[in-house]
């Protein structure tokens, strides 16, 4: 009896410990079925809002060692850039992450074809595997279809590759990833559904580092921030590769997985990288490209099959571009700003980022609560 009464106290602090590391844990998806698992989808906890504050203390923490360590150092310019298309996505939830979210809900409850428990272990690896495969399938057609290209390029238009890279999100990319994890709602539960889909979301904030290498066995099956690495890149060999989020099996199933060079020489960006910082204009730029040549292009079929094929594709007894070869060394595009303006610009962009936190996320977070409540 002293033995177990002493053991108690230990017993509780670390279950307080264990409970009290759920934000970093689920960005490596290192969480039980138990605390993850919620019978209504309003209980589930807005897990991508509370990792914010930690996304940006690990990209401090990156900023730092790659200067200790003499990598690639962030640039500023950069990375408010990728910091802006990422409030500016998140913004344009409060607007239609209740669509979706009521859409799944209506599916569910009305189509489903059988009812499973909504504490099963086997229900809960089902949408891990259901998810990431949604995922995949998604993420490959929006980089072999023109027109969901147009709103992924977004993603990929940094030639920088650390974390802030990560939040360089499309505003239109959502309008269109959701039909794919549509099939999910004939029998993953909501709430199973929407706690999975932010752990898959936030696990690849983490693998858009440079700073990681090789982590041996793991590169068998998860996607890793070397694999990651080339999916961003730009060489011939990158290209269209590595699409998996938290697994690497399916692109090694479908065979779309490609290693990692071992130079580490892969240059990030896209084929014909962007030469501006405006976020908001590179939502946009290549939705004006693929308009534009399909409205100068003869014959309706081909004006479909511009935007419905892949993005290297061309019209029959045009000419064929070749990919451009990358010159090393790589010069990213850069713009110097008077060293004052510094310090201007980053007073100005934490005034944005304080009523992002006190307004927009709130609002996603209540957007979702009632959309949930209501159905």
């Amino acid at each position: 009896m002293a033995n177990n009464s002493s053991a108690a106290p230990f017993t509780h602090y670390a279950s307080l410990l264990w409970n009290s590391t759920i934000i970093p844990r689920s960005n490596i998806y290192i969480v039980t079925p138990s605390e993850s698992s919620f019978a209504n989808v309003e209980d589930v906890p807005d897990y991508i809002n509370q990792s914010v504050p930690f996304w940006f203390g690990l990209m401090f923490v990156e900023f730092l060692l790659a200067h200790y360590m003499g990598k690639r150092p962030t640039r500023l310019n950069d990375m408010f850039s990728s910091l802006s298309a990422g409030m500016i996505e998140q913004m344009t939830k409060v607007m239609f992450l209740g669509f979706k979210t009521a859409l799944y809900i209506h599916i569910y409850n009305n189509y489903r074809v059988v009812d499973l428990p909504w504490n099963s272990l086997w229900l809960w690896w089902a949408c891990i595997l259901g998810y990431d495969l949604g995922y995949y399938f998604a993420h490959r057609a929006g980089h072999e279809i023109n027109l969901l290209w147009a709103a992924h390029q977004m993603h990929h238009s940094s030639e920088a590759y650390n974390l802030s890279t990560a939040m360089r999100q499309s505003v239109f990319q959502g309008f269109f990833f959701w039909v794919f994890y549509v099939p999910l709602a004939l029998f993953i539960p909501p709430s199973i559904f929407k706690a999975h889909s932010q752990f898959n979301l936030m696990y690849q904030f983490w693998i858009h580092t440079e700073l990681i290498d090789n982590l041996g066995p793991l590169e068998w099956v998860l996607n890793t921030p070397s694999h990651h690495r080339v999916h961003h890149g730009r060489n011939a060999n990158c290209l269209d590769k590595n699409y998996g989020a938290v697994l690497i099996i399916w692109d090694r199933i479908f065979g779309t997985f490609e290693p990692e060079p071992e130079k580490r020489d892969v240059a990030y960006g896209l084929v014909y990288p962007i030469e501006f910082w405006d976020p908001l204009k590179a939502q946009v730029h290549y939705y004006q490209y693929i308009f534009q040549k399909a409205w100068n292009t003869e014959g309706l079929g081909t004006k479909l099959q511009f935007l419905f094929r892949g993005p290297g594709w061309t019209p029959p007894g045009e000419e064929v571009v070749p990919i451009p070869e990358v010159k090393y060394p790589v010069k990213p595009f850069n713009r110097d700003l008077p060293t004052e303006f510094v310090p201007y610009i980053l007073v100005h962009w934490l005034l944005l980022v304080a009523p992002y936190f006190l307004v927009v996320a709130k609002k996603v977070s209540a957007c979702m609560v009632i959309t949930c409540t209501e159905l």
